[in-house]
């Protein structure tokens, strides 16, 4: 049998979503965000003699010299992506080319990709070898379901680097573990790989970063797990290797991931962070409101203060992103007041605010069938709940969680305030000096990314200028170590300011056609009142 040619295709993402960061991208000369981890790890799970390519669609285009040369087209991908992978498989079976699709979206929403020549549905590690033995057999079609949350991780070869230019992206990815002990109402991912966390070995994970080294890669990584903290065990045995490597490599790597507010309670685990060269986290803190928290099973986040625990945080020198969530049973109409609050309060600067979206097979999503009150995804093209949430049928009158999201979002993105958070979060961040990263504030790799966000700031937008010159300023003089994690925050903003705009003006006409509604039901219900007297 021919040795096959496979074709890896990633789908493209909504361009206008709130972590595209396209025009960060812009300024550090990157296509996207981050190359498709799940692919390369997939075709390092391949056949070492079988020929293949990846193309990732935010990255690049799709030559149609590529389609010719594949035997089989591999895709898939998160429902952000769905509108591009449909299209990728009628590309691909236009043209008589068999396609395996797997990924999270698969695996939550199989009953969608059912027309595809290969539905494979699970983590890959526990079902590749069956669909390669299918393959070279000669079947050209079939569907494979891998067993819930047992696929050994500590068996995942490492990612194939070489099928991705690194230039193309703003950082690259890794990953420790999956899984997350937590219990989160609304959350997918403990759906899909579990309550207990399942980590790599530490040699495993050495051997990866090692490898990515190699290659020739230098910079930003991030660890994709969606709770890094989830084993706190098998993470404090990995840290202070990770710590010995980056010293005896110079520290090539700055990481950062996400994980549960609860970090800030272990100083330990800040430490050991720190040292290893952690400079950003991702936390969901949702809501600011206990009842709110409890009602969605989010526990972790009660009996603190929120302000406190993120101050930890940078106190161990790492920057904090969060995501906040709008739209529960549970909110009060004070929710836009709360959550402003708490934004201000914490000095978190990069906030992704949504609405409340039912993913499929999450536990909210069952609920809510149970209840009657699910919708269709009615706008799931648009890319993310920013603006295609709350396709449930809402407790409070929906026109009132718009408004309150509208006012959130006009509040925490107005320039002011996004850049005093910058400013007085890189006032407290503790960033660590490692004697082989230690520095000029601005160095040459960094001068013309540097030139060119001064440029945007000062000439092609103007209006941010005082904003960016006084937080700039004051950082340089009063905590010049954080001054490349803060000029990352502000980097972000020239994605982010304009994004909210949108955001705004999408949700705008949501409550105009809202209010139009309400402003005709009297004369519906007139209407029909005079009707039935007839």
């Amino acid at each position: 049998m021919t040795t096959p040619n496979v074709l890896m295709i990633f789908p493209r993402f909504n361009p206008n979503s709130f972590w595209s960061l396209q025009a960060a991208c812009d300024i550090y000369g990157a296509k996207c965000p981050a190359p498709p981890l799940g692919m390369m790890t997939l075709a390092a799970l391949l056949p070492g003699d079988w020929n293949i390519r990846l193309v990732n669609r935010n990255a690049e285009e799709l030559d149609p010299s590529d389609l010719a040369w594949a035997d089989m087209v591999m895709t898939g991908g998160m429902l952000p992506q769905r509108p591009d992978c449909l299209e990728v498989i009628r590309m691909a079976q236009a043209l008589g080319k068999p396609v395996a699709v797997g990924g999270p979206d698969a695996m939550a929403s199989p009953e969608l990709f059912e027309h595809a020549d290969f539905l494979v549905i699970g983590e890959a590690e526990g079902v590749i070898g069956q669909f390669v033995e299918a393959w070279e057999s000669g079947a050209r079609t079939g569907r494979f379901e891998a067993e819930k949350f047992k696929a050994d991780i500590t068996a995942s070869p490492i990612p194939r680097f070489d099928l991705i230019d690194f230039n193309h992206y703003l950082f690259v990815g890794v990953q420790f573990s999956r899984g997350c002990p937590f219990n989160c109402e609304f959350c997918d991912i403990i759906e899909l790989f579990g309550r207990v966390p399942r980590s790599k070995t530490v040699p495993q994970m050495l051997a990866e970063l090692q490898a990515l080294h190699d290659a020739g890669y230098r910079g930003h990584v991030d660890f994709v797990d969606d709770n890094l903290i989830g084993n706190k065990k098998a993470l404090k045995q990995f840290l202070p290797a990770l710590e010995a490597w980056q010293k005896s490599t110079g520290y090539p790597f700055k990481f950062s991931t996400e994980a549960s507010i609860n970090l800030a309670d272990d100083a330990e685990l800040l430490d050991m962070m720190r040292r290893a060269n952690f400079f950003a986290i991702f936390v969901g803190i949702e809501s600011p409101d206990t009842a709110t928290l409890v009602s969605m099973r989010k526990k972790q986040n009660t009996r603190r203060s929120l302000a406190e625990s993120v101050g930890r945080i940078h106190a161990a020198g790492m920057m904090v992103i969060a995501g906040f969530i709008v739209g529960f049973d549970n909110e009060e109409s004070g929710v836009a007041e709360g959550m402003i609050d708490c934004i201000e309060a914490t000095s978190i600067a990069g906030c992704m605010v949504g609405l409340l979206t039912a993913l499929p097979t999450t536990q909210l999503t069952r609920r809510l069938e149970r209840e009657g009150r699910l919708l269709p995804f009615a706008n799931e093209s648009l890319g993310d709940q920013c603006t295609a949430g709350l396709n449930f049928v809402t407790r409070r009158p929906r026109i009132d969680i718009l408004k309150d999201y509208k006012a959130i979002l006009e509040a925490v993105y107005r320039p002011a305030a996004y850049f005093e958070r910058a400013r007085r979060a890189g006032r407290n961040l503790n960033c660590p000096s490692h004697p082989v990263t230690a520095r000029p504030v601005v160095s040459s790799r960094d001068r013309m990314t540097l030139l060119r966000l001064m440029w945007r700031m000062t000439v092609i937008r103007p209006f941010l200028a005082r904003h960016f010159w006084r937080t700039f300023v004051d950082i340089a003089r009063n905590n010049p170590s954080a001054l490349e994690l803060v000029v990352i925050q502000l980097t972000h903003y020239l994605h982010l300011g304009p994004f909210s705009k949108s955001v705004i003006a999408e949700i705008s006409r949501q409550i105009r056609v809202l209010e139009r509604e309400q402003e005709l039901e009297p004369r519906r219900r007139d209407a029909g009142v005079l009707q039935r007297a007839v």
